[in-house]
């Protein structure tokens, strides 16, 4: 294709950034020495947690901007063809490339006789539920949901995304919340879901709309003051309604006396709507003021948990894999900020983060002209960059174990970054974006 001309750089540097986010989090996992704020926990927003949200609000801008081009240019009805065959490649484009080992047949061996025994369904099931439903495939399905109202108005799109949170809330207290866990009728139901599960798409709009939203006013007819007002006013407010509503899940808190005796299973048992007697509690805590008690932790900071050592994995020089037991202080709950579960306190944060963070780099890039040329790299050829980081990042961790110290470890994310950056880097020399 043509070099990339008219681009906003802000959007590019902001997506840049959320590339070379992604790709350190996907390195480092499953790292031993990694930092706890650098993996994703499920019980609380963790930087880990930040860069998913970052790429649908990049998704909503970059979507608003080019609908509307490619309408003026071709029309309506080609405009929408030509999104619905692109992000159906996208789902297509994600089952390949997310399937790198052997399906897990309930835990069964892979081979003909157990696929007869299961039937097409029992074989797909665990797939559809969590190997072909990541991030690729939440970006696609997530997009085709806002489709029918990228066009209308912004109160309209507000509207649609208050709508599927609302439904988001209201299948989660049916059933959504315990099956994306791993859970159905208080017993097990693996696999768990991956980042917000089947049904994500409600609430990862969340993002995707504010993205479109935030495209309105850089495209918008005002002076530059005006638009850093909306970018970090509203970054600061939606951070702070997200963060208001995590504080209900202080109400699952386990009291003192019955932690010892605490053997029901990290979910809670009404997730969404709490019972009599946990409202009562927390009721009790607001009206004495013990605002400890009531307000959660902010964001980026890890609620309450221990960290178990798993024996068996203890390295010659006493480093070893702790498992984090959160659910031993509080149940986990609709209301914490979960990646897995897609909550809305998360994702409403996620999203308020995400403006602010693009508001920085609008103001380096659009402004003052600052640009990092590893972000425009990574930025301009985003899905190339989602389909190399992996293989490059499987064969380096081919020599490095997950057991060894923190240097060796950073210096191996360096050797990552290094290589990554150079193909994507001999790419971009050429004018070879991969686009759909």
């Amino acid at each position: 294709m043509p070099p990339l001309q008219n681009r906003i750089e802000s959007l590019d540097q902001f997506r840049g950034y959320t590339v070379a986010g992604m790709f350190l989090v996907n390195y480092l996992s499953g790292f031993w020495a990694a930092p706890f704020i650098l993996h994703h926990h499920n019980t609380y927003c963790s930087y880990a947690d930040t860069i998913m949200p970052g790429f649908f609000f990049a998704v909503g801008f970059s979507m608003r901007l080019s609908f509307g081009r490619r309408e003026m240019q071709q029309g309506l009805g080609r405009a929408y063809f030509h999104m619905v065959k692109r992000l159906l490649g996208l789902v297509l484009v994600a089952m390949f490339i997310s399937y790198q080992a052997s399906p897990n047949l309930h835990g069964k061996h892979f081979d003909w006789h157990n696929i007869k025994e299961l039937g097409v369904w029992g074989a797909i099931q665990d797939p559809l539920k969590n190997t072909w439903f990541q991030t690729l495939t939440h970006i696609a399905v997530t997009s085709l949901w806002i489709l029918p109202v990228l066009r209308l108005g912004p109160l309209w799109r507000i509207l649609y995304m208050i709508i599927s949170a609302a439904i988001h809330v209201a299948l989660s207290g049916a059933f959504y919340f315990d099956w994306v866990n791993g859970f159905l009728n208080g017993a097990a139901a693996p696999p768990s879901g991956i980042d917000g599960g089947n049904l994500g798409f409600l609430t990862w709009t969340i993002p995707t709309i504010i993205g479109t939203l935030a495209c309105d006013a850089v495209l918008a007819p005002r002076g530059r003051g005006a638009l850093l007002v909306r970018l970090f006013g509203w970054g600061a407010i939606l951070m702070a309604v997200g963060w208001l509503a995590s504080c209900a899940t202080r109400i699952y808190d386990i009291p003192a006396d019955q932690m010892a005796v605490n053997i029901s299973g990290k979910l809670a048992k009404d997730p969404v709507v709490p019972s009599h007697e946990q409202i009562e509690r927390w009721e009790s805590n607001m009206k004495e003021r013990r605002w400890s008690a009531v307000l959660a932790e902010p964001p980026l900071v890890p609620p309450p948990h221990s960290q178990e050592v798993d024996s068996a994995k203890t390295n010659v020089e006493g480093l070893s894999k702790t498992v984090d037991k959160s659910s031993d202080y509080r149940k986990w709950n609709y209301w914490m900020m979960s990646q897995r579960a897609g909550t809305i306190s998360y994702l409403t944060f996620a999203a308020g983060f995400s403006l602010a963070v693009y508001g920085v780099f609008y103001v380096l890039a659009d402004m003052l002209g600052v640009k990092v040329g590893v972000f425009r790299t990574f930025g301009t050829n985003a899905l190339a960059g989602y389909v190399l980081h992996d293989f490059v990042g499987d064969a380096i961790k081919k020599f490095v174990p997950e057991d060894v110290p923190a240097s060796v470890m950073w210096i191996s994310c360096g050797v990552f970054f290094f290589f990554t950056w150079l193909f994507l880097r001999s790419l971009e020399k050429r004018n070879i974006y991969l686009k759909l």
